[in-house]
C-alpha cells in the first residue's frame, strides 16, 4: 500500500523508540493532557475528521453538467441560431439543454446524498483521560472523536472503534480487528513493547507493529490505553486515500463508448451545415437565407436527447436498485459499466465465506474419521470458554461446540460421546495467549468422586499441531516415536495445504490435586487426533457464482489468505480454482505477461494491495471490463484501478468514498441484480441510439437530395424543429423499454463501430422511404398551384417523417424480438401513438397554417400507407441479420 508521506511519518514516529520517548516527543503522559493544552493543540492540528471528498453542491454540478460533447454542440448551434435571429430554433435548443442538465444534475446529486447516508464506520465518541488543571487528577471523559488531538490518552474496551492512531501504553489481553486495513479476518494481538518496534514491524509499513492501534480498527477483546500519535489527515487510514497528482483514473467503458460515438457524429454534424449552404448557393443561388435551415438540419442530425435519455435510463435503474435498499449507485455511468462487466474480482473473506469457521473433519492417529476426537475437542472448548472468562469467545471453540452439538442431535454413530461431553466437570483452564498456541482444560470425568483418594483429573490439550505433538509420548495408547511424530506432522501439513485450519487434540490423566495447574503439567500426553476447520461458505455464494457465470461474468478471487484455503473455498462453491498464483509470482512478471496469466487464472493468493491493483489493471489492459469488490484500505488501490469499484456498506470509509457502487452487504446476489439492471439500462440507451441516428441520418440524406431536386426548401426551419421536438419527446419513452429476453445474459457495452454500421444501413433505408414519399407527393400534388403545392409538400413530408419514426420506434426499439412481435411496453405504445396522431392531425389543425402546412388530398394518405407497409416489411427483414451493437 502506498501510504501518504505524512501518514507514514506520524505512524513511524509512534512506532520508534520506547514508550517514554514517544510520550516525551508528544509532551504528554499517562495522566493525559490538560484541557487548556488540548484546546491549543486542536487549533494547531485541526479537528480529527476524515478528509473525505465533500460532495459538490447542486448549483456547482449544474454548472458542470454541459460538459458532454452533444450538449456543447447544441449550445454552439443555439448561439448561431440566436446570432441569425432564428429565435424559435434558439429557444428549442435552450429547452433541450436545460432539461438535459437538470436531469443529469438531479440524478447525480440524489445518488451522492444516498451514499453520504452510509458514512457510519468511524466512531463518534471516544473515552479520553484528561485533567482540568495540571494539579487535578485525571478523569475519563466521553469526547466527540473530532476533538481528539495528538497526546490525548484514549481508553479502549471491547466493541470500541479506534478513533485515531495510538501508541499503546497498557494492554490486558487486547486483540483488535484490522480487516478494514489489512483484509485479514483474524483478530490481531496487541501488547506494549517498551523496547521499540515489535516483530514484523518496519519503518516503511507501520501495520506490523503490535504496540500500535490504527484508526478504523475495532477492539475484539481485552482492554488497554494508548496515546494519540496521529489524527485527521495524518492517520494511516486517511493516508491511504488517493492524493492529487497520483495515477489518474482511466476513462470508463461508458466514457469511451459515448465519446467515440459522439465525436464521430459531431464531425458529421459540423460538416452538414456548411454542405447545405454550399449546395443551396451553387445549385439554387440561395445565400445566407438558408443558414437557419442549415442550422435546423444540423440540430436534426444531432441526437440532442442523448444526455436526457442516458440520464433517465441510468437514473431509473439506479432508483429501482436503491428502492430495494440493496445497491446505491454513486456515479450514474457506473450502472452502464456494471452491465459491461465481464470479469469480477472479489476478496474471499466475507464475500465467498461468512468469516466464521466450521468443522471440516476429525480423524484419529491412523488417518481415519474418529468421532472421539471431536468429543475431546469439545470438552476442551467448553471448559476453556467457561473457565477462562474470555471477553469474546474464540471462534474456533464455538465452531467445535456447534459441530459436537449437531452430531449429538443427528444421532450420529457413537453419539454417546457427544451427549457426554457436557457432563464433565471443569476444574481449571490454561487458555491461549501471546506466544502460546495451545489451550488446556482440566476436567473431572462424570461420576468420578471429587474427594476420594483415587480421584483423577483429565487434561485435554488442543492447539497448534507442532506444539501439541512436542508434548505427546503416546498415540492411541501406543508409544509415539520419532517416526510417528514426523508422520503426524506431515499429515497436519497436508491438511493445512488443503486450506484447513488444523488443531491437534491430546489428553492425559493424572491424580487429582488442589494446586493450580501450569503449562509444566502439559507433558506425557496421549495424542487423540486432528480436528480441521474451514471457512463457512456464504449461503448464497454458490448460487450467485453460478448465476454470474450464466450471465457471462468470470469471477476471480484476489485474497491475502493461504493458497490452499482459497482453492478449497472455491471448490466447495463450484468454482474451479485451477492453478493458484501467489503474490511472489506476480512480482516476477512484466505487465504483458501478467495480463496473459490473469486471463486464465481464477485464484490469486497471498496478495498485497499492490498485487490486487496490478491484476485489475492487467485485466483491463487485456480488454476486459473489470469490477472489483472490496471493503478494506488494502482494497483501495484495486477499487480505484477497476472500471467499477464496489464496496459494501460496512466497508471502510475511504473505500466507500472511492467506490462507484455501494452494496447493502457483501452479497453477490445483490451485485448480480445490479449487473442485470445495468445491462437493461444499456439496452435502452442502445435502442435510443439505433432509432434516433437511423432516422436522423436518413432525413439528412433525404434533405440533401431534395435540396438538389426541388426549387424550394424541402422543409422550413420551424417545421424541422417541431418535428424534432415531437420525436425527441416520444423517445423519452425508450428509457422504460424492456430489453429482449436473454439480453441480460451477456455483457452489454455500447460498440461505436457496430452502431455506425447499423446507422449507415438503416439510415439509407430511411432515406429510400423518404425519396419514395417524394414520388408519392409529386403524384398526389401535381394538380396544385406552386405556393399551395409547397405547403402541401411540407405537410406531406412532415406527416411521413413522424409516421416512419413511430414505425422505427416499434421495430428497432430493442433486439430482434421487437421485429418478431415482442410485447411493446405501455409508455412506448403511448408515445408512438401520440407521434402518429400529431403527424396526421397537425397539418389539419389550426396550427398548420402558421407552420406553412395545408391539408393533403386523400390520395396521398392511401399511397403513404402503401409506402409505410413496404418500409415496415423491409425494416423487419433487414433487422434479423444485423449484429448487435451492445
Amino acid at each position: 500500500m502506498a501510504w501518504a508521506p505524512e501518514a507514514r511519518t506520524a505512524a513511524v514516529r509512534g512506532a520508534d523508540g520506547t514508550t517514554l520517548e514517544v510520550l516525551r516527543a508528544l509532551e504528554s503522559g499517562p495522566r493525559g493532557l490538560v484541557e487548556e493544552e488540548a484546546e491549543e493543540r486542536l487549533v494547531r492540528h485541526g479537528e480529527n475528521t476524515f478528509p473525505g471528498r465533500r460532495p459538490d453542491s447542486w448549483p456547482r454540478r449544474f454548472a458542470r453538467s454541459p460538459r458532454d460533447p452533444f450538449t456543447a454542440v447544441l449550445l454552439v448551434l443555439g448561439l448561431v441560431s440566436a446570432a441569425v435571429a432564428a429565435w424559435g430554433t434558439a429557444c428549442v435548443i435552450a429547452v433541450l439543454v436545460l432539461v438535459s442538465c437538470v436531469l443529469r444534475t438531479t440524478g447525480e446529486h440524489r445518488a451522492d446524498r444516498s451514499a453520504a447516508a452510509l458514512r457510519d464506520l468511524l466512531a463518534t465518541t471516544a473515552t479520553v483521560r484528561r485533567r482540568a488543571t495540571a494539579a487535578s487528577p485525571p478523569l475519563p471523559r466521553e469526547l466527540p472523536v473530532d476533538q481528539l488531538v495528538p497526546g490525548d490518552v484514549v481508553l479502549l474496551a471491547p466493541g470500541d472503534v479506534v478513533p485515531a492512531d495510538l501508541r499503546l501504553l497498557r494492554t490486558t489481553a487486547l486483540t483488535v480487528h484490522e480487516a478494514t486495513l489489512t483484509g485479514e479476518s483474524a483478530p490481531v494481538e496487541k501488547y506494549v513493547d517498551a523496547d521499540g518496534p515489535g516483530d514484523g514491524g518496519s519503518p516503511a509499513l507501520p501495520l506490523g507493529h503490535p504496540h500500535l492501534c490504527f484508526q478504523g480498527s475495532s477492539v475484539v477483546s481485552g482492554s488497554g490505553s494508548g496515546v494519540v500519535v496521529a489524527t485527521g489527515a495524518h492517520t494511516v487510514l486517511s493516508g491511504a486515500l488517493p492524493r492529487a497528482g497520483g495515477r489518474p483514473r482511466q476513462p470508463s467503458p461508458f466514457d469511451r463508448s459515448v465519446n467515440g460515438i459522439a465525436w464521430t457524429l459531431i464531425r458529421f454534424t459540423l460538416l452538414t451545415a456548411p454542405l447545405v449552404l454550399i449546395v443551396s448557393a451553387l445549385l439554387r443561388g440561395r445565400g445566407l437565407e438558408t443558414l437557419p435551415f442549415a442550422v435546423a438540419v444540423a440540430v436534426g442530425l444531432t441526437p440532442e436527447m442523448l444526455p436526457v435519455v442516458v440520464t433517465t435510463a441510468l437514473a431509473r435503474g439506479a432508483a429501482l436498485l436503491a428502492r430495494d435498499g440493496e445497491v446505491i449507485v454513486r456515479r450514474l455511468p457506473a450502472l452502464h459499466d456494471l452491465g459491461a462487466v465481464d470479469v469480477l474480482c472479489v476478496d474471499k473473506t466475507g464475500t465467498l465465506t461468512e468469516d466464521r469457521p466450521v468443522l471440516a473433519l476429525c480423524e484419529g492417529p491412523d488417518g481415519r474419521a474418529d468421532p472421539e476426537v471431536l468429543h475431546w475437542a469439545a470438552v476442551n472448548a467448553l471448559w476453556t470458554l467457561h473457565l477462562s472468562e474470555l471477553p469474546v469467545p474464540d471462534a474456533l471453540d464455538e465452531a467445535i461446540l456447534d459441530a459436537a452439538e449437531h452430531a449429538a442431535g443427528e444421532g450420529a454413530p457413537d453419539g454417546d460421546h457427544f451427549e457426554a461431553f457436557e457432563e464433565f466437570e471443569g476444574v481449571d483452564a490454561l487458555p491461549c495467549g501471546p506466544g502460546r498456541r495451545l489451550s488446556t482444560a482440566v476436567v473431572r470425568p462424570p461420576g468420578d468422586p471429587r474427594f476420594a483418594l483415587a480421584a483423577r483429573h483429565t487434561l485435554v490439550v488442543k492447539g497448534a499441531p507442532e506444539d501439541v505433538l512436542d508434548r505427546c509420548t503416546r498415540a492411541a495408547g501406543a508409544e509415539l516415536g520419532t517416526d510417528g511424530r514426523e508422520r503426524l506432522t506431515r499429515r497436519a501439513g497436508e491438511l493445512a495445504a488443503e486450506g484447513l485450519r488444523v488443531l491437534a487434540v491430546a489428553r492425559a490423566t493424572c491424580p487429582a490435586r488442589t494446586r493450580p495447574y501450569t503449562p509444566a503439567d502439559e507433558r506425557d500426553l496421549d495424542f487423540v487426533g486432528f480436528v480441521a476447520l474451514s471457512d463457512a461458505p456464504a449461503p448464497t455464494a454458490a448460487e450467485a457464482l453460478a448465476v454470474l457465470a450464466r450471465h457471462g461474468v468470470d469471477v476471480k478471487v484476489l485474497t491475502g489468505d493461504h493458497p490452499g484455503t482459497a482453492a478449497r473455498v472455491c471448490r466447495e462453491l463450484g468454482l474451479a480454482p485451477g492453478e493458484v498464483v501467489t503474490g511472489e509470482r506476480i512480482d516476477a512478471l512484466a505487465d504483458a505477461e501478467l495480463a496473459r496469466l490473469a486471463a486464465r487464472t481464477t485464484v490469486f493468493a497471498r496478495c498485497a494491495p499492490e498485487h490486487k491493483a496490478r491484476v485489475v489493471r492487467a485485466l483491463r489492459a487485456a480488454g476486459h471490463t473489470t469490477g472489483f469488490l472490496g471493503d478494506g484500505v488494502n482494497d483501495l488501490a484495486a477499487t480505484a484501478a477497476a472500471d467499477v469499484g464496489i464496496c459494501p456498506r460496512d466497508g471502510v470509509d475511504v473505500v466507500r468514498e472511492a467506490a462507484d457502487v455501494v452494496l447493502a452487504s457483501k452479497d453477490l446476489t445483490a451485485l448480480d441484480r445490479a449487473i442485470v439492471a445495468g445491462r437493461r439500462s444499456t439496452g435502452n440507451i442502445a435502442a435510443y441510439l439505433r432509432i434516433a441516428l437511423s432516422s436522423n441520418v436518413g432525413n439528412v440524406i433525404a434533405m440533401l437530395v431534395a435540396g438538389l431536386l426541388l426549387p424550394f426548401l424541402p422543409m422550413l426551419p420551424a417545421q424541422v424543429l417541431v418535428q424534432n421536438l415531437c420525436f425527441d419527446a416520444a423517445q423519452l419513452a425508450l428509457a422504460f423499454d424492456r430489453p429482449a429476453p436473454g439480453a441480460h445474459l451477456r455483457p452489454a457495452l455500447l460498440r461505436p463501430r457496430a452502431l455506425l454500421r447499423f446507422v449507415t444501413g438503416f439510415g439509407l433505408l430511411n432515406a429510400v422511404a423518404d425519396l419514395a414519399t417524394f414520388g408519392v407527393l409529386a403524384l398526389a400534388l401535381r394538380s396544385m398551384g406552386q405556393e399551395e403545392g409547397q405547403s402541401a409538400f411540407h405537410a406531406g413530408w412532415f406527416t411521413e417523417n413522424l409516421l416512419t419514426q413511430a414505425l422505427v420506434m416499434l421495430l428497432l426499439r430493442s433486439a430482434r424480438h421487437a421485429a418478431e412481435g415482442g410485447r411493446v411496453p405501455g409508455p412506448i405504445r403511448l408515445a408512438t401513438a401520440a407521434l402518429a396522431v400529431v403527424g396526421l392531425l397537425l397539418p389539419l389543425s389550426p396550427l398548420g397554417p402558421p407552420l406553412s402546412m395545408t391539408p393533403l388530398p386523400p390520395l396521398y394518405y392511401g399511397l403513404l400507407a402503401l409506402v409505410l407497409v413496404v418500409y415496415g416489411l423491409l425494416l423487419a427483414v433487414a433487422r434479423r441479420p444485423v449484429r448487435r451493437i451492445t
